[in-house]
C-alpha cells in the first residue's frame, strides 16, 4: 500500500518510495514490462533523493539513489563489468541544466566544452573486444553485474564482429541497442498478421529481442546499435583525449555512432541543441527521450569523478512529456500473467508526439477513484518518456451528465472466477490457478527454483506448452511424455527426457514447496513452511478456517485471508486433487509443539540474506525455541534479524528502536 507523504513520517515515506522504485526497476530492467512512465519514475527518484539529503540518517547503501537499473535476470549467465556501467543524473529544465554547468565550472576551475548526444531509448550494453575480435557482451544489469548476451549480440548485424587494425589489445565499447521506428512498425505488422499481441514500444521490443534464448530470434528483430563510451581498455595512449574525438575513433574502428553528436563551447549552445532536438525528435527513425551532455575533455572527466552513482561530468536532459485531450470511450480490464487486473482506457484516437494513441494505462482502481476518472469523460493523456501513455485526469468542466463512478469487476473478465481485492493492496487479483490468462506464468512459477525446482521448465518452455495446448494448468505437467515434449519446436528427444525426469523428481518436494508453487498470494517459503509444519497435510490446510489459519505463529490475518480465499475456489481445489492423483507429495512432518524455550514469548522478523542459514531454516529454529516469526515490523516486534541487502524492514525497525540482530546474534540467543 502506498504511503501518502502528507501523513507519513520521513522514514515511512522513504521506505514507501524505495519499494515503489525497486518494483519499477525490476519491471523495467528485468521484465521489460514497465508499470509507470519515465516521468513518474523520475519524480519518485527525485523525491527520495531530496528526502535522503534532508535526513541523512535515512540514506542506506542499498537505496535506489545509490544503484543503477535493476538486478540482472536469473535466466542468463552473470556478466561482470570490469568498470561499472553507471547511469546519469537528470535535468528536467533549464534551471537544472545551468545548475549542472555551474557545478562543473566550479570543480574544474573553468567553463569546459561539452559534447551533446541524442539519448537513444534502447538497452545499454557493453561489448568486449580482444585483439579487435568481439569475444563477449553483457547488459547493464545493476551496473556491476549484468546478463551475458554474447550469442544474441553476435546476431545483431549493426555490431561489428571484428574491429579495424587500429583497435587496442582490449577494449570495452559501451552503447545502446535499439529498434528503429520503421523496423518496429514492420515487426508489429507481422505480429498482428499472425494474431499476436503487438509490442508496446520499440524499447520493449529491443530489450525482449536481446534477451531471447535463441539468437536466431534476436536476428529477426533487426536491432541497431550506437556506441558512445568505453569501459575497460588497454593501451590508454592510443585512445583519443576528448569525447568528440572518441566518437570519431569508434567510426575508424568500425563501430557505428550517432551522427548528430555536437561539440558545444558553452551552456547556451547546449540549451539551443536541446531545444532544437526536442522539436525535431519526430523526424528521426528511432526514439529519443532527451539529450546526454558530457564534458568533452576525457582527462577532466576522470578528475571530476563521481557523486554516488552519478558522474559529475555528465547529465541527461529529459524532454518534456507530451500531452493531448481526447474522449475516454470505455474503461476496460486485462488480466496479467500474474493474475493482476489492470484497468486501461480505450480512447478516441489522438495524435501525441507523432504517434496515434488509442489506449492508455489507468494504473489501478484506487488511482481511478482518486483522480475521479469516468467513462465518457474528456481526459488529458500524457505520453511521458515515449513509453506508456497514461491518463492524467479528467477535464471536469467538460464532463457529461449522469456519468458513473468506476468499479473494478467483481469477477475475472477472462475466466469468470471471483476477484480478490486485498485490503492493503491497490490491485485486484484473479486467484484461479487455472485462469487461461495466467497459465504460462503459473507454470513457470511452479517449476522455479524456490518452488518445485523443475530443471528445464522456464518461461520459453512454459509458453510453448500453453501454445501447444499441452498444459491447461500446472497439474498437466505430470501428464507430459517424452513424445509430447519432443513434438515441440526446438525440443530434442534427449532434452525432452531430461524434462520428464525432472518433473517426476519434483513429486517428492513436499507440502511446503507445493504451497509455494501454487502461487498463493503472500505465501513464500517461510510462510509455507509454517503452514506445512502446523497442519501436516494439504487437506488440513484447505479445510482450516480463516481464524484457525491466522492463529498459526507467524501467519496472521492477511496471509490467512489469502490462503482461505485461494482454497475456496473450486478450480484450485481441483488442481490439488489432480496433483494428489499423480503422486505429488502433499504432506509434511508436523512441527513439535514447544511449551517453553529460550525464545518463548518473543516475536521476530527476518529480512535480508543470512550468511549460513536460509530464512526458512532460521524461522524453524526460532519457532522450535518457542519464538514467533512474523512478516511485518511493528511496535510489538522484539527482534529483527537482518542479513545482507536488508531493506525497508530494517529501516522501520531502526526508526522504532527495535533490537537488530545478525545471524551470530540469533545463534547466541538460541544457545542461551
Amino acid at each position: 500500500m502506498a504511503v501518502k507523504s502528507g501523513n507519513a513520517s520521513p522514514a515511512e515515506r522513504a521506505s514507501d518510495l524505495r519499494g515503489r522504485i525497486e518494483d519499477a526497476n525490476y519491471r523495467y530492467h528485468v521484465l521489460d514490462d514497465p508499470a509507470i512512465s519515465d516521468a513518474e519514475y523520475d519524480l519518485l527518484l527525485r523525491e527520495l533523493k531530496m528526502l535522503e539529503e534532508q535526513h541523512p540518517e535515512l540514506a542506506t547503501p542499498d537505496s535506489p539513489t545509490q544503484r543503477v537499473g535493476g538486478a540482472p535476470s536469473s535466466d542468463f549467465t552473470p556478466y561482470r563489468h570490469d568498470v561499472p556501467m553507471l547511469s546519469l543524473a537528470n535535468a528536467f529544465d533549464e534551471d537544472d541544466l545551468r545548475a549542472f554547468g555551474a557545478r562543473v565550472a566550479k570543480l574544474a576551475g573553468k567553463t569546459p566544452a561539452y559534447v551533446c548526444e541524442l539519448k537513444i531509448d534502447g538497452l545499454a550494453i557493453s561489448l568486449r573486444y580482444e585483439n579487435g575480435v568481439l569475444v563477449s557482451a553483457g547488459t547493464r544489469g545493476d551496473g556491476s553485474v549484468g546478463e551475458d548476451v554474447t550469442p544474441n549480440v553476435r546476431a545483431i548485424r549493426a555490431i561489428p564482429r571484428r574491429l579495424s587494425d587500429a583497435a587496442p589489445a582490449r577494449l570495452d565499447v559501451r552503447g545502446e541497442a535499439y529498434l528503429s521506428r520503421s523496423e518496429f512498425a514492420a515487426l508489429n505488422g507481422a505480429r498482428e498478421a499472425r494474431a499476436l499481441t503487438p509490442f508496446a514500444n520499440p524499447r520493449n521490443a529491443a530489450a525482449g529481442g536481446l534477451r531471447q534464448k535463441d539468437p536466431r530470434l534476436t536476428a529477426e528483430r533487426r536491432l541497431s546499435f550506437f556506441g558512445y563510451a568505453t569501459g575497460a581498455f588497454d593501451d590508454a595512449d592510443a585512445l583519443p583525449r576528448t569525447q568528440f574525438e572518441l566518437l570519431a575513433y569508434f567510426q575508424i574502428l568500425g563501430v557505428p555512432v550517432n551522427p548528430h553528436a555536437t561539440r558545444c563551447a558553452s551552456l547556451d549552445d547546449v540549451l539551443a541543441f536541446c531545444r532544437e532536438w526536442e522539436e525535431a525528435r519526430e523526424t528521426l527513425d528511432y526514439e529519443i527521450d532527451g539529450i546526454v551532455i558530457k564534458v568533452d575533455d576525457l582527462e577532466l572527466q576522470a578528475r571530476l569523478g563521481y557523486a554516488g552513482k552519478d558522474p559529475r561530468w555528465a547529465i541527461a536532459f529529459k524532454f518534456r512529456a507530451q500531452e493531448a485531450r481526447t474522449k475516454l470511450l470505455k474503461i476496460d480490464v486485462n488480466v496479467s500473467r500474474s493474475g493482476k487486473l489492470n484497468p486501461f482506457a480505450v480512447l478516441d484516437p489522438v495524435a501525441i508526439g507523432g504517434v496515434t494513441v488509442r489506449m492508455a494505462t489507468l494504473h489501478n482502481e484506487a488511482d481511478i477513484v482518486r483522480k475521479d476518472i469516468r467513462e465518457s469523460d474528456t481526459v488529458i493523456v500524457h505520453r511521458a518518456g515515449d513509453v506508456i501513455p497514461y491518463v492524467v485526469g479528467p477535464v471536469l468542466e467538460l464532463r457529461p451528465k449522469k456519468t458513473r463512478v468506476y468499479k473494478i469487476p467483481a469477477k475475472c473478465p477472462v475466466c469468470g472466477s471471483p476477484v480478490d481485492h486485498p485490503e492493503d493492496d491497490v490491485f485486484s487479483y484473479c486467484t484461479n490457478a487455472a485462469c487461461p490468462a495466467q497459465v504460462r506464468e503459473r507454470i513457470r512459477h511452479y517449476a522455479s527454483r524456490g518452488a518445485m525446482d523443475i530443471e528445464g521448465v522456464g518461461d520459453v518452455l512454459a509458453g510453448a506448452l500453453v501454445d501447444a495446448r499441452l498444459c491447461r494448468d500446472v497439474a498437466d505437467l505430470y501428464d507430459l511424455t517424452v513424445e509430447r515434449l519432443a513434438s515441440l519446436p526446438r525440443m530434442a528427444e534427449k532434452s525432452a527426457r531430461n524434462v520428464v525426469s525432472a518433473i517426476e523428481g519434483s513429486k517428492s518436494r513436499g507440502l511446503a514447496r507445493v504451497l509455494v508453487a501454487l502461487g498463493i498470494r503472500y505465501v513464500g517459503g517461510q510462510n509455507a513452511s509454517l503452514l506445512a509444519g502446523e497442519f501436516g497435510t494439504v487437506e488440513a490446510v484447505m479445510e482450516a478456517s480463516e481464524e484457525r489459519l491466522a492463529a498459526v505463529a507467524g501467519i496472521g490475518p492477511q496471509i490467512a485471508e489469502s490462503v482461505a480465499f485461494f482454497f475456496r475456489q473450486k478450480p484450485n481445489r481441483a488442481i490439488v486433487a489432480r496433483l494428489d492423483a499423480t503422486g505429488v507429495a502433499l504432506t509434511a512432518p508436523r512441527t513439535p509443539k514447544v511449551v517453553a524455550g529460550p525464545l518463548a514469548g518473543k516475536t521476530f522478523v527476518l529480512t535480508g540474506t543470512l550468511p549460513d542459514w536460509t530464512r526458512e531454516e532460521a524461522a524453524g529454529y526460532i519457532v522450535a525455541a518457542g519464538g514467533k516469526v512474523v512478516s511485518g515490523v511493528s511496535k510489538k516486534t522484539d527482534y529483527v534479524v537482518a542479513g545482507d541487502e536488508a531493506g525497508s524492514k530494517l529501516i522501520k525497525a531502526q526508526s522504532l528502536g527495535i533490537a537488530i540482530l545478525d545471524e551470530a546474534g540469533l545463534r547466541a540467543l538460541l544457545n542461551a
